[in-house]
């Protein structure tokens, strides 16, 4: 079995919202989930969270805490390791980038509607950023 780290960030505006990227690729095509991605031999998870941020929504982001991680099998032999981030933003424009298909703030209710990476709501209840 292959681990490949990855790192991703939880991002809230001041309004609460979540920050949410359309993914267009695998792991969870089509489907809305957390900024983040593989991290890069010479870099931290936490480098990886802001770098990742950056390039597939176009802001620039503080790390506050690490919430958790979990683990994503992707094909045979592959599992991804993620470690999320709690992040506050500081600056930029949003903007779909990378690979993401589109980018957007969310509330929570919205969130329910939407095609969601799996376990992506129930992440948030354990790391207790949802009720």
């Amino acid at each position: 079995m292959r681990r490949t780290p990855a790192a991703a960030t939880v991002v809230r505006d001041a309004d609460g919202r979540f920050l949410l990227v359309l993914r267009a690729n695998a792991p969870s095509a089509g489907r809305w989930s957390f900024p983040g991605g593989r991290v890069e031999a010479d870099e931290s998870l936490e480098d990886a969270a802001v770098r990742e941020t950056l390039e597939e929504t176009g802001l620039h982001i503080r790390i506050d805490r690490l919430l958790g991680s979990l683990e994503i099998p992707h094909g045979t032999g592959v599992v991804f390791e993620v470690h999320d981030f709690l992040a506050s933003p500081v600056g930029g424009i949003l903007l779909a980038g990378d690979d993401a298909a589109d980018a957007g703030w969310f509330t929570h209710q919205e969130m329910t509607l939407m095609p969601l990476s799996d376990g992506l709501l129930e992440f948030l209840v354990r790391a207790e950023i949802l009720p």
